[in-house]
């Protein structure tokens, strides 16, 4: 997994840069996904964006607006939401809270160890 953010070539991923969390929400309705992993999400507002299923592991989500957000079928593993606004957020039942409070106030990566079905 890299450690850099990067910034990703998708229609998805532009939704979400352009904080048109309608639009990503209404394409993932229709069946359309986007690999998140290693996303440089900064600064964002996210809000009640639809997370279901997406890798979003090692995106870097700094001084984010998540609130809302259902990360429950998220891979989260190895994200970074330093300064995040994570009220009314759901974790991964295996996300340690300890884990999320040292990720909001510290920047640590997210650790954990994923259910596997």
């Amino acid at each position: 997994m890299s450690s850099a953010p990067v910034k990703i070539d998708h229609p998805l991923y532009r939704l979400l840069q352009e904080e048109n969390i309608q639009a990503f929400n209404a394409a993932r309705a229709r069946g359309e996904t986007v690999d998140l992993s290693n996303a440089l999400l900064r600064g964002l507002n996210l809000r009640n964006m639809d997370a279901r299923g997406l890798n979003m592991g090692g995106a870097y989500m700094k001084q984010s607006d998540l609130r809302g957000i259902d990360f429950r079928e998220t891979n989260l593993e190895g994200a970074s939401i330093n300064e995040a606004n994570v009220s009314g957020c759901y974790f991964p039942d295996e996300l340690h809270p300890h884990e999320i409070f040292m990720s909001v106030e510290l920047g640590t990566r997210l650790r954990y160890r994923r259910s596997r079905e």
